[in-house]
This record gives structure tokens, C-alpha cells and sequence, in this order.
């Protein structure tokens, strides 16, 4: 997003620690401009006293929400409608919902309908719908630089980078000799997992992620203004001279080929026969 974005972060403070808002907001002024910034709460519930000092030294407005019925959950309420009041106001250009509850994936598909940028915080707990339904999720425990624990649930951790990489290198848009840039390829993977990161991986950059692997080749190309852009490609496989990627597209090829040149025979067979009769 460009710096003249204009973001709207909405918190859900009764579903998200304090313990890293200073970090997130760092994160989040990579995406645009920060002009809303508030906290949904029952503030006279102890268990948020700790959010005390963050409001002050982040000017975060908290909205107060008491707990009308048990069992119903008004905070939700109130950023929903917050944030359906500000998208009808026109004065942001994206929201922020900070949030590991899955009742907001209904209202960041509609704010994304609406043509609205949408981020998503929470944890790695975070249902799978609600980080679908943003355009980018971002993980707190990748912001306090932790790295996922073996004992996570299996869907919680991030998939085998070779699997992810592997697919999306033959998904994108690739030169004759199978090059693509970082940019394409970064592209997609954003487009087709939200919650991407190479810092899910130990990286604190993708082209640092993809120098490291192994099965990848690189190189730097100099653009205009003298700016290197890195290009990669599987690696070529042993003995031969054909990347893996277009050794898997070659029999495809080839039977296009085949098919090419066996046309002609079966048009010419078709009017010997049509002769004959």
C-alpha cells in the first residue's frame, strides 16, 4: 500500500494481548497512513487494566462497551458498526481489524467488496476463515520474533517452504529459460495466502528466503538506475539441461507438438476416404 493509504486500525481489546500494540503499529505504518486508532472494551473489566498505559502512549481511543447480556459479546458489535460508519464516511482507504475471532469474517469480506484494503492481526490460533478473508493477515508471534513451536497444531504451522514455493514458481509468469522476478512471485504468494511471511521461515526478507533454498537458483539483473531486481528458478536437474519446472511442462508440449503434426495426415486420410466412397 502506498504511504497515502489511509488505515483505520480497529482493536477487538477483549481478544488481543497489549503486550506487542507498539510493534504492530511499526508494522502497520509499512501499509499507509495511521488516521483512526481505536480499542473496543468493557474498560471496567480488570482483566484489561493493563491496556492503560498502551492507550496513552499509542493515542488509541478507547471505545467503551459494557457488557449488556452474558453470553453476548457488544464489543463486537460496536467495531462493527464503527467500522461500517467509517467505510460509508469515505475518510480511510483500509481498515486494520486486530483480532483472533472468527465473527469478523463476515465484515472483512464486506469491507473488501466495497474496495477497501483490509489487514488482519492475531495470533497463529486465528481461524483459518477470518485470515482468509483479509487481503494480508499478519501473526503477533511473528512480530515479538518467535518462531513457531513444535507442539502447535499441525494447520497452525506454516507449510513446508519448498511445497510453497515450488507450486507458486509454477503458477506465475516465467521468461522462456523459466526465470521469474521476486516481485511476481511475491505477488502471488500474497494473493494466495494472506498470512504469507518469510519471517514465518527465520527470513526477514523473501529474496533472503529464497537465496537460501537449495532447490532454487538466482541471479540479479540490472534494471534502469542501475537497481538490481533478483530473478529464480528451480534448479536444473542433474545431467540435463531443463529446469524441474519445464521438464513437468515438456510432455505437455510435446503432445501439443505431436498432435501439431498429426493433423495434416488425418485431413489428408479423411479426403482419400471421401474419394474412394
Amino acid at each position: 500500500m502506498p504511504e497515502s493509504t489511509r488505515l483505520a486500525v480497529l482493536i477487538d481489546a477483549d481478544n488481543t494481548s497489549a503486550k506487542l500494540i507498539k510493534e504492530m503499529f511499526e508494522e502497520l505504518a509499512g501499509y499507509g497512513t495511521i488516521t483512526v486508532k481505536r480499542a473496543y472494551g468493557d474498560w471496567t473489566n480488570p482483566h484489561l487494566n493493563g491496556w492503560r498505559d498502551v492507550l496513552l502512549g499509542n493515542a488509541i481511543s478507547p471505545q467503551q462497551q459494557f457488557a449488556y447480556t452474558y453470553g453476548k459479546n457488544a464489543t463486537d458489535s460496536a467495531l462493527i458498526i464503527d467500522a461500517m460508519d467509517l467505510l460509508y464516511s469515505g475518510n480511510v482507504d483500509g481498515f486494520a481489524i486486530v483480532s483472533s475471532d472468527s465473527d469478523f469474517t463476515p465484515l472483512a469480506t464486506r469491507l473488501r467488496e466495497s474496495g477497501k484494503r483490509v489487514i488482519g492481526v492475531g495470533q497463529r490460533k486465528t481461524p483459518k476463515a477470518f485470515v482468509e478473508a483479509c487481503e494480508r493477515f499478519l501473526f503477533l508471534e511473528v512480530l515479538a520474533g518467535a518462531a513457531p513451536a513444535t507442539d502447535e497444531p499441525k494447520e497452525d504451522q506454516p507449510r513446508p517452504i519448498q511445497s510453497v514455493l515450488t507450486k507458486a514458481l509454477h503458477k506465475v509468469d516465467t521468461d522462456d529459460d523459466d526465470w521469474t522476478s521476486l516481485s511476481a512471485l511475491g505477488n502471488h504468494l500474497n494473493r494466495t495466502d494472506p498470512s504469507f511471511d518469510p519471517r514465518n521461515y527465520g527470513f526477514g526478507k523473501l529474496s533472503d528466503l529464497v537465496k537460501d533454498q537449495p532447490f532454487l537458483e538466482t541471479k540479479t539483473l540490472t534494471g534502469s538506475g542501475g537497481r538490481g531486481h533478483l530473478w529464480l528458478r528451480l534448479k536444473k536437474r542433474r545431467g540435463g539441461d531443463e529446469p524441474a519446472a519445464a521438464a513437468e511442462k515438456k510432455p505437455v508440449k510435446a503432445a501439443k507438438k505431436t498432435a501439431a503434426r498429426r493433423a495434416p495426415a488425418k485431413k489428408a486420410a479423411a479426403k482419400t476416404s471421401e474419394s474412394a466412397g
